[in-house]
């Protein structure tokens, strides 16, 4: 298969594509956030009456006012605003709701917030303590904004459950083996400690929400970048009491996500709109951004492993300690999997806690978890390796987890191309030339990989008059799946890729389809799209064998035409036979197919990296000069498009 440019490239980079700040509706007002500039704190009154009088300002509103007054703060998306006391600094207190954006932003410093400060414990490590002040001291429900699991599909469920308690919200582990056995059989083992910090996601677009009611049905239409349109629009009518069907969520494209956009501000949008009866924009500043959403998580990470002069991982002892932020975010458990999974070891044992802290609820960032776990992991293998003495490829190689092999959490590993991929990194010649070297100079390697999400999906094709097929799916196209999309259409309707369209629907008319996170969209809703196009191809072949009148089994559809195999001349165009499902008195129905798909099984995706590095003796500064990519990537539907995430993953990674 050909690449082919993203289908919305040009918009992008001429700016015209439309994002939710692009949104102007009539009779919209602005609103802006009074967020807390404390990490513990209760509220003991907010008093609204100088930036209420302030110029332009339509309302000021507090918890209170709000259609989800009552409602207990369980995840990240169910904290609307503040009622007795804040968590975290930055989480939203009062609403400003004006005019214009100014009027808003100049009036939030208006608005007068007691706040009685509170002991706040912020430190990974403090606040697993049982003497740390609790971040929820009355306790607290786990809720449904946890988004660990839509990522991973399921990755890390497996181990053993422990009490929890304190701050404690998650206790797991997983073992196999003897681990003390194991170490007794190692000629040399490690210990290290590593320590990472949280981390903002830093998409180019803050966050923006656009929210209204509609006039004539009252249907509450939300304008948004998210990356998942279903479970935002679950989330806005779970937290307003409303049904499903009256909540419209409409994708507008995203300008950056990475794990960061899942219905953080639209339930706060959409509840400021029902409360002043006219459209919303809500817009966050960078700074604002920067301390109310949900970045990943800072963790604590030591690591024991031992290994035999033979070059056989033989034990691996492990202790992951990750802060969740505010709210209980399910990510420790895959950190520990990805620890335990990527080398084969009989004597395993993880310990995984993950602990509340008074931050912002920590959030996936391009693979929760598993940046953190490459990190400890792969730099605990190479200090093994330096002890040993071994090359540190060949010792990856020769304890490289394959298909079939055990995962930590008790699963297996599908098909797994980490093999291939340290094979080929080690045939690469800047590996092949580390030993000659420039002064100052090395090479490093590390290997990382992710599970893959899954999640139900469908696509619906239909033909119209002119031979264009228009796919409906409910993905959200953030990397350019919608391209990958059109191959694929193409491809099986043996047409050109020009005469394929794609359309993300909005939530009221779009196909069911998971989010756009977990390396899953081409994976799934691919399926589906193909499956689509693949009905839609039998109903050509039908008609066309009616026109051509020859059997279907006698038919081939090649260059956008049907044709009869082996009789030139006798063929009629796809965009003839489409037509016919048009025609005022016609025979054919018109060309329509649904395509679905629940695929479980999980397509891992691994990575070897080579750098080279020059490093400054005397000040220690060092800088890339080199830098190989081995990736694991399936089968690239569309190249160009696929080499553009390695390089921008690449690139986030080198920071």
């Amino acid at each position: 298969m050909h690449g082919r440019p993203i289908t919305d490239a040009d918009e992008k980079v001429s700016g015209v594509a439309r994002y939710p700040a692009d949104v102007d509706l009539p009779g919209m007002v602005h609103a802006r956030l009074v967020l807390s500039p404390h990490a513990a704190a209760t509220i003991a009154g907010v008093d609204t009456t100088a930036a209420s009088e302030a110029p332009g300002v339509v309302a000021v509103l507090t918890a209170a006012d709000l259609p989800t007054a009552g409602l207990p703060a369980r995840d990240r998306n169910s904290a609307i605003l503040a009622t007795d006391r804040v968590v975290w600094q930055g989480q939203p207190v009062a609403v400003v709701v004006a005019e214009t954006a100014l009027q808003a932003a100049d009036a939030t410093g208006l608005v007068a917030v007691d706040y009685r400060p509170q002991p706040a414990v912020v430190d990974t490590e403090e606040a697993a303590s049982p003497s740390a002040p609790l971040v929820w001291p009355e306790g607290i429900e786990k809720g449904e904004g946890a988004s660990a699991e839509v990522h991973a599909g399921g990755a890390g469920i497996g181990g053993t459950a422990e009490a929890v308690g304190g701050n404690v919200v998650a206790a797991r582990t997983y073992a196999r083996g003897d681990v003390a056995a194991g170490f007794a059989q190692a000629d040399e083992v490690v210990t290290l400690r590593f320590r990472t910090a949280s981390v903002h996601q830093g998409y180019l677009e803050p966050h923006t929400v656009v929210a209204a009611a509609d006039a004539f049905d009252g249907t509450l239409i939300v304008y948004s970048s998210t990356q998942g349109l279903f479970s935002t629009r679950n989330s806005v009518a779970r937290l307003l009491g409303l049904r499903r069907d009256q909540v419209r969520v409409i994708p507008m494209t995203v300008g950056g996500g990475f794990g960061a956009r899942y219905g953080i501000f639209e339930p706060l949008a959409a509840a400021v709109a029902l409360a002043v009866g006219r459209p919303v924009k809500l817009t966050l500043s960078r700074s604002e951004d920067f301390v109310s959403t949900t970045p990943a998580p800072a963790t604590v990470i030591e690591v024991r492993a031992g290994a035999t002069r033979s070059g056989a991982l033989c034990a691996l002892e492990a202790k992951v300690l990750a802060a969740s932020g505010a709210f209980a975010a399910d990510l420790v458990e895959i950190i520990a999997t990805l620890l335990g999974s990527v080398y084969r070891c009989d004597h395993l044992s993880i310990h995984a806690v993950e602990v509340l802290t008074n931050t912002s609820m920590a959030g996936a960032y391009r693979a929760p978890g598993a940046p953190q776990a490459a990190f400890a992991l792969e730099s605990t293998i190479d200090e093994l390796c330096r002890a040993l003495d071994v090359d540190p490829i060949a010792f990856r190689l020769g304890n490289a987890a394959e298909t079939g092999d055990e995962m930590a959490d008790g699963g297996t590993w599908p098909s797994i191309g980490l093999r291939p991929c340290l094979e080929a990194a080690a045939a690469h010649p800047m590996w092949q030339r580390r030993g000659a070297l420039p002064d100052g100079h090395g090479i490093g390697v590390a290997a990382g990989g992710w599970p893959g999400g899954t999640a139900p999906a469908a696509a619906v094709c239909r033909a119209d008059s002119d031979g264009i097929f228009y796919f409906h799916v409910g993905s959200v196209d953030i990397t350019g799946t919608n391209t990958a999309f059109q191959l694929i259409a193409a491809e099986v309707l043996g047409i050109d890729p020009d005469d394929v369209r794609v359309i993300n629907g909005d939530s009221s008319v779009a196909p069911q389809s998971g989010p756009s996170g977990g390396s899953m969209v081409t994976y799934t809703v691919g399926s589906a799209v193909r499956e689509a196009a693949e009905g839609a191809r039998q109903q050509i072949l039908e008609i066309a064998a009616e026109m051509l009148e020859a059997a279907i089994d006698d038919l081939e559809i090649r260059n956008g035409s049907v044709a009869v195999k082996g009789s030139p001349g006798a063929e009629v165009t796809v965009r003839q036979v489409a037509a016919q499902g048009s025609r005022f008195g016609g025979a054919h129905p018109p060309i329509i197919a649904h395509g679905r798909s629940a695929i479980t099984d999980q397509a891992p995706g691994f990575t070897v990296q080579l750098v080279e590095v020059a490093v400054d003796a005397e000040t220690g500064r060092y800088r890339v000069v080199g830098h190989v990519v081995v990736q694991d990537v399936g089968k690239a539907i569309n190249p160009p498009l696929v080499a553009g995430q390695i390089h921008g993953g690449a690139a986030q990674g080198l920071g």
